[in-house]
């Protein structure tokens, strides 16, 4: 399946982000990807694959290591062949809870757990960090 969605990797963790067009799905994914340590896999459009019970994220080939750096252009960044979305953060600009229920995103039948962050606080990349290292073990 395809899904309209950026999807960046943390050593093989599979962040996807979710939001309208214009939503800041591109910005944040630069802002992960150039302060943060992640690495591109796909901007805009995301290919699924469910695989053995894990959704694994890729770019379509016509646009492997593209990202939309909007008022600069089109840019080449390195990427990865593949992930797996641990990780769905849908980007709002809506007031969110401070402590919200724990919620999930359904691709192809793989619940992933899903947060809801405003893209353009300034706090918004070490969320996701934060939001995956706790997912992953990492903190408690």
């Amino acid at each position: 399946m395809n899904i309209h969605a950026t999807c960046v990797s943390f050593s093989g963790k599979g962040v996807l982000l979710l939001g309208d067009s214009g939503s800041g799905k591109s910005d944040l994914a630069l802002r992960l990807i150039t302060s943060f340590g992640a690495v591109l896999v796909a901007d805009d459009r995301v290919d699924i694959n469910i695989t053995n019970g894990r959704a694994i994220a890729s770019a379509p080939e016509n646009i492997k290591g593209l990202l939309e750096v909007r008022n600069i252009g089109i840019v080449k960044y390195p990427t990865v062949e593949d992930t797996e979305i641990k990780l769905a953060v849908k980007l709002s600009l809506a007031p969110q809870e401070r402590l919200p229920e724990k919620s999930f995103y359904d691709i192809g039948g793989i619940k992933v757990p899903l947060f809801i962050i405003n893209p353009f606080e300034t706090s918004s990349p070490a969320k996701v960090l934060a939001a995956l290292s706790l997912l992953c073990g990492f903190v408690k």
